[in-house]
């Protein structure tokens, strides 16, 4: 028996000897708080004989509720649960007169009515203090994750043969940010899955460039759908409809992924027996929780995206281990906050209000659920499964990317990795976990505190109307606050924007996207020409291109309506470069580095565009920007980290590009992952043709799953292979079967 076993029963041991020891001593204090619970003879008993009784009847009641409680769960299964839910407090209450019964000394003794409310107050004791002990035991989890294994092993029909894939989206982690947590051992699991000079890595590190709309909206859309097309902005104005879209508001994520179905006639990439935790779409997965596009869709109970969290917390244990962690995290924000302003942290942004609660529902809650539902997956053998977790963003958001706070936040997802690799372990078929993130973050104080005004008081200023003497906050895209709104079934259709502006106004509409800042002018049906614009505010361009503020600026051109690409650069001092000249002549994006000009050159095409496209100016020194927003780890446009994302992947998979070539755009990485999921355990035998919708730097390979047939298309295949039979998932995570 190795030392670390020996570590692991020592450690239960104390546990269970402290629960068992706060137990007596409520019992001692409810005895002497309540007349009709008695732990003494008549006559009177020592002290010591008291103390002894306590114990005893503490222990007893323990093993009681241990030995016997699932015994009576499972007579009771069919009872209705509003009279299972009275029935838990009297079964509780006679455990413990059971309890006092079987104490040799027979002192003990309480009324029916004293026991239910003794048993109710031990119990609520006793758990909370055997999760305050486990709080950070993962091994305690496992264990229990394990007996969850075996009990589906023996309930379930077998799962698919061949590997299953999880891929495990760390939200807002650049490829820098990873690579420097990897070296410096803060990540000890990544670091690990890499390798050093003495072991070699069992992954591979890939950075991948997104797209200009640098921000998760558009880069999951990519990933799980095949299309990311006409998403300009995490949040844009759509003339058509006169609506503001937002990535992260339910209606909006919904008709985005319809639309992205549609354009690419495909499901997604969890299509074939797949399942969608925590993201903003459900990739076609039959198994969905805390999804956000089915939250728009609350007239079932099995629709909305909250139920995974009841079904989460309806384990005592979680809630006590998630509430612990919550309250810990809540606290660990406002003295990090306190510290900052004592030490007059520059930049900085305010963390008051809600924020510490939004911070411990995105590094706490939101982590322990979707850890727990992936678990549950791999245990019932899905095929693949993709999951968000969105702590890192949500945090280096308001303390920077680089900060301590953010440094330990990925040091607590790190333990979520090992987690989910050790449940590997114990899965009915083998996995490969495959992490990547959708952006990174880049650092910089704001707009506003830099300039003393917002963007949407340039451009008011520009077009020669008011503007407000004291600069306005503006709205904070985190991804994570209308996912706790969802959670928690609170409206979320108002965000802080304007849903449907008056086409009416003629004042602009300024909406800002991390760094990337859209105009657009609601009484006009059409997107507007430079030439149209300065016309009707002939400084308002100018105004825009030469702040110190603004690295550039996209337009649409009626000059050059005849060419390939009807668009124009702006820059500081008269500078204009038209799309087409770009490659020859990067102008103002030359600092933003190679594929800027692909990028805006895309986005110009969109049908959604704003009728003026605003992007921060860049420090290259120190790849800074400024967020038009209130945030001082940004993204959402072009500069610095925030484009840099990366792909870890096992080296027992293919490369995502051949050596040399770069991967690029969200489009690019669904392409990699479908491919990844199509290869077989065996050798991948080469084509002779390129699969369709491939690029030629992805070597083509035999499609064969499982017992598919050779070429068979993973969207066409049945959606769960091993049947529907429920299955045994961690900590009560109920799977969410809505499409």
């Amino acid at each position: 028996m190795n030392g670390g076993r020996w570590r692991r029963i020592a450690s239960q041991i104390g546990r269970s000897v402290t629960v068992w020891a706060v137990s007596t001593v409520t019992m001692l204090v409810l005895a002497g708080l309540l007349p009709d619970f008695q732990l003494q003879s008549p006559d009177g008993d020592s002290a010591t004989q008291i103390a002894v009784t306590a114990a005893f009847g503490a222990g007893a009641f323990g093993l009681l509720s241990a030995l016997v409680w699932p015994l009576l769960v499972r007579l009771l299964l069919l009872v209705p649960a509003l009279v299972l839910g009275l029935l838990v407090f009297f079964l509780n209450g006679a455990l413990l007169l059971v309890a006092l019964r079987v104490n040799p000394a027979a002192h003990g003794a309480a009324g029916p009515e004293t026991a239910v409310v003794v048993a109710a107050v031990m119990s609520a004791v006793a758990s909370a203090t055997g999760g305050a002990l486990a709080v950070r035991d993962d091994d305690a989890y496992r264990r229990r994750l394990y007996r969850l294994a075996d009990r589906r092993r023996r309930t379930v029909p077998p799962c698919p043969t061949g590997h299953g894939t999880v891929f495990l989206q760390l939200d807002g982690v650049g490829h820098d940010v990873l690579k420097a947590a990897a070296d410096r051992g803060t990540m000890p699991t990544v670091a690990r899955w890499l390798g050093d000079g003495t072991a070699p890595g069992t992954h591979r590190l890939t950075p991948w460039r997104t797209d200009w709309s640098s921000q998760t909206g558009a880069s999951q859309l990519g990933i799980l759908h095949g299309s990311n097309h006409d998403i300009p902005a995490f949040r844009w104005y759509e003339k058509d409809t006169r609506e503001v879209m937002v990535c992260n508001r339910p209606s909006s994520a919904a008709e985005l992924q319809r639309r992205a179905v549609e354009r690419t006639g495909d499901g997604g990439l969890l299509t074939f027996d797949g399942a969608s935790r925590g993201n903003l779409f459900s990739g076609g997965a039959d198994e969905q929780a805390l999804v956000l596009s089915i939250a728009v869709r609350r007239r079932s109970r099995e629709t909305r995206s909250r139920a995974g969290y009841f079904a989460y917390f309806s384990d005592p244990a979680n809630a006590v281990r998630t509430a612990l962690s919550f309250g810990a995290e809540v606290a660990r924000e406002i003295g990090q906050s306190l510290r900052a302003r004592v030490h007059k942290v520059r930049p900085r942004v305010s963390r008051g209000g809600l924020y510490p609660f939004v911070r411990a529902f995105a590094t706490v809650v939101e982590r322990d659920v979707v850890v727990a539902a992936v678990i549950g997956d791999m245990l019932a053998g899905r095929t693949a499964v993709y999951a968000d977790l969105v702590a890192y963003d949500e945090v280096a958001h308001h303390s920077g990317p680089h900060s301590r706070d953010a440094e330990k936040v990925l040091a607590r997802l790190d333990r979520s990795l090992a987690l989910i690799e050790k449940a590997a372990e114990h899965a009915p078929r083998p996995y490969r976990v495959v992490v990547l993130s959708d952006h990174g973050q880049s650092p910089g104080e704001t707009f506003r505190a830099r300039y003393g005004l917002t963007l949407a008081d340039l451009v008011r200023a520009g077009c020669g109307l008011p503007v407000p003497r004291k600069a306005r906050r503006t709205h904070s895209g985190a991804e994570a606050r209308n996912t706790v709104r969802a959670a928690m079934g609170r409206p979320v259709e108002e965000g802080g924007e304007q849903h449907r502006p008056s086409r009416r106004r003629s004042e602009p509409l300024v909406l800002a996207s991390g760094n990337l800042g859209l105009v657009s002018f609601p009484d006009v049906g059409h997107r507007m020409s430079r030439e149209e614009i300065d016309a009707r505010h002939p400084a308002l361009l100018a105004t825009l291109a030469n702040h110190p503020g603004v690295g550039f600026l996209l337009v649409r051109s009626a000059a050059h309506a005849g060419d390939e690409h009807d668009g124009l650069v702006l820059g500081a001092r008269g500078v204009e470069i038209p799309l087409d000249r770009l490659d020859e002549d990067p102008g103002p994006l030359a600092p933003f580095g190679p594929g800027a000009a692909d990028a805006v050159r895309r986005t110009h095409s969109f049908p959604h565009t704003a009728d003026i496209m605003v992007n921060s100016s860049l420090d290259p020194a120190d790849g800074e920007v400024l967020a038009f927003e209130e945030q001082i780890g940004s993204h959402g446009g072009l500069g610095g980290a925030q484009s840099q994302a990366f792909l870890l992947s096992p080296t027992s998979l293919t490369p995502p590009v051949a050596e040399g070539a770069e991967l690029a755009g969200a489009e690019h990485v669904h392409r990699v992952l479908r491919r990844w999921l199509r290869e077989s355990d065996g050798p991948q035998i080469p084509l002779d043709g390129t699969p369709s919708g491939a690029r030629p730097d992805e070597a083509p390979f035999e499609v064969r799953l499982n017992d598919a047939p050779s070429g068979a298309h993973l969207d066409d295949s049945p959606s769960r292979a091993h049947g529907d039979a429920p299955f045994a998932v961690p900590d009560g995570v109920v799977q969410d079967k809505s499409a």
